[in-house]
């Protein structure tokens, strides 16, 4: 089913602007997407910029600003904080909740400061991941919060930086908050396409990529005039096209109770052929240990670097015939021969 024009169906939602320019700015954005019934408006007081040339917020006299906007539009507000300076200022202007950027995820020892400055806070707290794909950083962050006593806490998945990141700003790497909300099922995660995509052009598609794998909700910034906009203007939706959004995105629903009959049974064909896969792998790895023995006896190296570049091509070719992904084939079998490798060199090792 489709979304209303008044939000997203029982998903969470938070829009605003980037950054709190000015007073006027916040009230111009906040009275174009009131009506969309959002849960929370963004906006960064504080802006960690790479270079410090580059507008860096506004700063304590922006929280001003966002209790006028609570007031005046009854929205609840939020911001992103950064050390305990940040969550004290925040808790005496009675910010709705906070969250946690990519950059300071990315610190232990400054989230575990933010921590201790939040014992015995009930405010919400969000946490985005960390810059770099390390999901134990971000399950890190999560355990310290909880830790302190936090017990509202969401995740939000930002994308993260790579060497090439293709056509994203960020890149999505949506395995890895799927693998969070293996490790911690009550948890809700959020996407914010905004940062992932860094054009607005892009975020449309991400966020319904975000609805189709079933995340709880979305971060979207938007501006009244994004050319305009002091920090990342390129990724800032309009207030028409955030509208536009909202009324294109499909909802999936998301109950196992009510799948189908027919979507169990091929579930049970999955079940078989991942076996045997398993099973397979299990015989190739024991043909690469019987290989590893022959390398040892012979004194060569168990790095063949002409076999594994003409192994590699071969099975891509054939993964053109299969009608399979050629890069994911690749990566497969990159991770095949990585654990060939290990295997062959331990063997080699044992005296």
């Amino acid at each position: 089913m489709k979304t209303s024009t008044l939000g997203l169906t029982n998903k969470m939602l938070i829009a605003g602007p980037c950054s709190a320019e000015s007073y006027q700015q916040l009230r111009e954005i906040a009275k174009g997407i009131a009506e969309f019934n959002i849960n929370y408006f963004r906006a960064g007081v504080w802006k960690p910029r790479t270079r410090p040339s580059e507008f860096e917020g506004v700063g304590v006299e922006a929280l001003n600003w966002l209790q006028e906007i609570r007031k005046e539009f009854s929205l609840k507000v939020c911001t992103e904080v950064a050390n305990p300076n940040h969550v004290e200022q925040c808790l005496a202007s009675g910010i709705d909740a906070l969250w946690i950027g990519a950059r300071t995820t990315t610190n232990p020892f400054s989230v575990q400061d933010i921590a201790e400055a939040l014992k015995g806070e009930k405010i919400p707290i969000f946490i985005k991941n960390p810059l770099n794909p390390d999901l134990k950083l971000w399950i890190g962050a999560i355990e310290r919060l909880k830790k302190a006593g936090i017990e509202n806490i969401c995740a939000i998945h930002r994308g993260f930086s790579l060497t090439d990141n293709g056509d994203y700003r960020q890149t999505p790497l949506w395995q890895i908050p799927i693998e969070l909300k293996r490790i911690f099922p009550d948890l809700n995660i959020i996407c914010d396409p905004s940062h992932i995509a860094g054009k607005s052009e892009l975020v449309e598609s991400l966020s319904q990529t975000a609805m189709n794998l079933g995340l709880d909700g979305l971060m979207i910034e938007v501006h009244h005039n994004p050319k305009e906009a002091k920090t990342d203007s390129k990724q800032q939706l309009s207030i028409e096209e955030f509208k536009s959004l909202l009324n294109s995105l499909i909802i999936s629903k998301t109950e196992e109770n009510i799948l189908p009959e027919k979507i169990n049974i091929l579930r049970k064909e999955i079940d078989e052929i991942d076996n045997k896969l398993i099973e397979l792998l299990s015989e190739r790895m024991n043909v690469s240990n019987k290989i590893a023995q022959i390398k040892k006896e012979s004194n060569i190296s168990v790095l063949q670097m002409n076999r594994w570049n003409k192994l590699l091509f071969d099975r891509m070719e054939y993964a053109k015939t299969a009608g399979v992904s050629e890069s994911f084939i690749k990566e497969i079998f990159e991770l095949i021969h990585k654990e060939s490798v290990k295997l062959q060199d331990e063997i080699i090792k044992i005296n």
